[in-house]
């Protein structure tokens, strides 16, 4: 599903001339391209949604990153460009939750599966994981999750 609205994301972006959706929609591209050569290498199928969703929060991660750096190092221009990146990606990407709402389903599901302790923080991340893909920042959830448990 989500390769065919990358697909036809492409496709506007062309019709439309709009160079920089262009250039973010082909590295996404490229970058699922690359999960399905490692994925058959491995002997598994191409990517699915989920792992689709893994690469895009990752980039918008790695763009947020980057566009501290240059702001940091006095250059907006370049700051400016992995913002407008960002933008885009998030197009692919679900809604994000508040902290409040992340809160609130880490409770549940601790509640849920009756987790009592730290021990117990891998099966909370696996049904997060699950249920959440692309939705919130899992490395603050881990620290919220280990914070609940305690």
């Amino acid at each position: 599903m989500l390769r065919d609205q990358l697909a036809a994301a492409l496709k506007d972006a062309m019709k439309s001339k709009n160079a920089e959706r262009l250039s973010t929609v082909r590295l996404i591209q490229a970058a699922v391209k690359d999960r399905d050569i490692a994925n058959r290498g491995a002997g598994k199928a191409e990517a699915s949604d989920d792992e689709i969703l893994q690469i895009l929060a990752k980039m918008v991660k790695q763009r947020d990153e980057s566009a501290k750096i240059y702001e940091e190092n006095a250059r907006p221009e370049l700051a400016a460009k992995e913002r407008a990146e960002i933008v885009v990606l998030q197009d692919f990407l679900p809604k994000q939750l508040s902290d409040a709402e992340v809160r609130k389903n880490i409770a549940a599901i601790i509640a849920e599966i009756g987790a009592a302790g730290p021990k117990d923080m891998g099966k909370v991340m696996a049904v997060l994981k699950e249920r959440y893909a692309g939705q919130m920042d899992f490395s603050k959830a881990s620290g919220a999750v280990k914070e609940l448990l305690n």
